[in-house]
């Protein structure tokens, strides 16, 4: 975008004559949009700019959820993970109630076809 400002701005001086772009060249004046279709040729070809779409629809799709669970009154992911990390030290200290027995195993289940 910054070259096709560039052009557009050289492009005006050189038609109103103005300063030392009155003397140059045609191909100079041109030379930004030139340098702005490749650049786009290049991002386009290597998905760079698909790349950045995706990226900010998914930035968007992660603020609207956001915004929805705390419209419902419900933990976003962070407020999560902010009280997961205290009960997960918890479990680790020394004064922690032991876990739990392990369950005895179901019995084996019969095959209801005869």
């Amino acid at each position: 975008m910054l070259m096709v400002v560039v052009g557009v701005l050289l492009l005006v001086a050189k038609l109103a004559d103005f300063g030392p772009t009155a003397g140059w060249s045609w191909w100079v004046v041109a030379a930004p949009f030139v340098a702005a279709a490749v650049w786009w040729q290049f991002a386009d070809s290597t998905g760079l700019t698909q790349r950045r779409a995706m990226q900010k629809m998914d930035e968007r799709k992660a603020q609207r959820r956001d915004r929805a669970l705390e419209a419902l009154g419900l933990d976003t992911r962070r407020h999560k993970q902010v009280k997961r990390a205290p009960e997960e030290a918890r479990g680790h200290r020394a004064d922690a109630p032991p876990p739990p027995p392990p369950r005895e195993p179901d019995p084996p289940r019969r095959d209801p076809r005869p």
